[in-house]
């Protein structure tokens, strides 16, 4: 049995043990690609794997739990074992990870409780995961013959409270349902995050989040551990190789050579877990969301994060830049050569338009309508993601009415028989639109509201813009209107989307695209640079967000979810900007982003 302590080193059966530890997600890659990046981690010479593990994955509604196929943590785990690597597991209640709401479930907002804090009703949410997430872990653990070295107990918690009661909790939790291996805590390096967020004064490990000056901020970690009479081992638990990338700004990256100099001078006085080594994917509406000021930053759907390996798993000049460094200075840690999917940069497909529909045609066959008297927030309905489609009717009074949307998040498409009258994002709605018609006659106004991604980091994780949708109502002149039918569009299903009914030109809709591939690549990206806004489904997979903004102007489609032969797309799209072709290829294709963030 082995046996991992944390003394003046890191020890492993007794012997000093430095930890070179990559980040792979295992819900952001499709399980058929788990094994190139293990692998590819093990290729560099490094020994450990780090995950996080996301909450509203794994119970998306309360009481429901999954942890099958791509979140099935075990395979993940036996797969690195069986290459021989160790893990770190980040199983927090909260994970940060730019992932929607930090990976807390949606359905939390509906609880009476505070979330990231000792409230007993919030704590008894977390204890109930755990019963089912910990069993899954415990048996991982070194001492029961698995790969568990370390796990956390909260993450980067010193950026946003000092509540040690929390914190201690849990812990408890995780002591009494089985977890025996080192545990430890990660904030950023300096002072004051590390006295909110570590738990020294309880023995447990504290480590260091950042990305460059590795000598400055271990300096300021011991200086902390001093205070508190410790000589614990540094440890980076997030050395940031690259950044994750928002709507409408320009694309970040990080230089190899740069980047294999900083982990030099992490690695000469600690340990270092690279945040991230292969990003992935933000399938669905998983992408998160920064908040700065008054506004609400939505992230993209490719969490590429300019990582050592790309978002398709393969590695980048930046992993052969530290994979020649440690070589050099690090010669004890054996290295092979890295798996690489095979990739034609001439290789295209083509699909052609088959069937078009418009969203107001076909809303009653993808959802039961909710009636009731005010408009309805996504919380209020048991919505969590996707879109809401609101709908009534109200009688003109004037040549020219004033309509307004009160108080809404994130981004409002409004529509008066049909036709779009506005569009709005964040701190617009509210804004007067202006609509002629002929009084005395009755007009059907339909408002399409799209939740962009939850807030996954800082103050904002209690604001009222985690509640998406219409949260006090539309307004006609000076009076709310009443009488809505709302429609939950969540689309965990397309099954009954009738392309039989109309198709109305620039009204939001759903375009189908047939095709066949004789030859499956694991690189693949559907290339979106003609279409305006909206999410793609392939085979019925949500493969996540496009937007013509940039930066990103394709989604990568994992092989797993293609199949030999016949295949399907179907693009939602709100602008009604459309091609009647989409094109798959093996490279992303990115567009020069400069204007003002939205």
């Amino acid at each position: 049995m082995k046996r991992f302590e944390i003394k003046e080193s890191f020890h492993l059966d007794g012997k000093p043990f430095k930890i070179l530890s990559g980040a792979i997600h295992y819900f952001r890659i499709h399980p058929d690609d788990w094994y190139h990046s293990l692998y590819n981690l093990k290729a560099l010479g490094f020994n450990t794997v780090e995950t996080y593990v996301p909450w509203n994955m794994h119970e998306p509604q309360k009481g429901e739990f999954d942890f099958s196929g791509i979140l099935d943590v075990e395979s993940f785990l036996q797969q690195a074992q069986d290459l021989g690597l160790y893990a770190i597991v980040r199983p927090s209640p909260f994970i940060c990870a730019e992932w929607e709401f930090g990976g807390f479930p949606a359905w939390l907002l509906s609880e009476d409780m505070r979330i990231r804090s000792s409230d007993k009703a919030y704590l008894t949410h977390v204890a109930r995961y755990y019963d089912e997430l910990l069993p899954r872990l415990v048996k991982y653990q070194l001492e029961n013959g698995g790969n568990i070295l370390m796990m956390q107990i909260e993450n980067e918690y010193g950026s946003y409270g000092e509540d040690k009661d929390y914190l201690r909790a849990v812990r408890d939790l995780m002591l009494e349902r089985g977890v025996t291996c080192p545990l430890f805590t990660s904030d950023g390096p300096w002072r004051a995050t590390l006295k909110a967020g570590s738990m020294i004064e309880d023995n447990i490990l504290a480590t260091g989040n950042f990305g460059s000056r590795a000598a400055e901020n271990f300096a300021s970690m011991k200086e902390f551990f001093a205070e508190h009479g410790k000589k614990w081992p540094l440890m980076c638990m997030e050395f940031w190789d690259g950044w994750f990338n928002r709507w409408n700004e320009p694309v970040i990256t990080r230089d190899g050579e740069d980047l294999a100099q900083s982990v030099h001078e992490a690695l000469k006085e600690g340990s270092i877990n690279l945040y991230m080594f292969h990003g992935g994917t933000n399938f669905g509406f998983m992408n998160g969301c920064s908040a700065r000021g008054q506004r609400d930053l939505p992230q993209v759907t490719s969490y590429d994060y300019d990582a050592l390996l790309d978002e398709a798993g393969n590695p980048t000049a930046k992993y052969y830049a530290v994979k020649k460094m440690i070589a050099t200075y690090y010669p004890e840690y054996p290295q092979l050569e890295p798996l690489v999917y095979e990739r034609d940069e001439n290789w295209e497909v083509t699909a052609e338009l088959t069937d078009k529909v418009s969203l107001l045609s076909v809303k009653d066959d993808l959802a039961v309508p909710v009636r009731s008297l005010y408009p309805r927030s996504m919380k209020e309905l048991g919505q969590n993601y996707g879109y809401l489609l609101y709908e009534t009717k109200a009688v003109w009074d004037a040549e020219e009415e004033r309509l307004r949307v009160i108080d809404g998040r994130d981004r409002a498409q409004v529509f008066v028989d049909g036709e779009l009258v506005a569009t709005q994002y964040q701190e617009e709605i509210g804004e007067d639109i202006f609509v002629a018609g002929k009084v005395k006659k009755e007009k059907n106004i339909d408002v399409l509201v799209e939740n962009m991604g939850r807030v996954n980091y800082g103050n904002k994780l209690l604001s009222d813009t985690q509640d998406k949708g219409i949260r006090q109502g539309v307004m006609k002149d000076l009076h709310f209107i009443l009488d809505w039918k709302h429609y939950k569009l969540d689309f965990k299903s397309l099954e009954n989307l009738d392309f039989t009914r109309d198709w109305v030109e620039n009204q939001p809709g759903f375009y189908k695209f047939d095709f066949s591939m004789e030859t499956l690549y694991n690189s693949v990206y559907i290339n979106l640079e003609n279409f305006g806004k909206g999410v793609v489904f392939v085979n019925g997979h949500n493969i996540g967000r496009f937007w013509n903004v940039g930066p990103t102007l394709s989604l990568y489609v994992p092989k797993g979810f293609l199949k030999e032969g016949d295949n399907q797309v179907i693009v939602f799209e709100t602008e009604g900007i459309y091609d009647q072709r989409i094109t798959f290829n093996q490279k992303p294709n990115f567009k020069l982003v400069k204007g003002e963030n939205l």
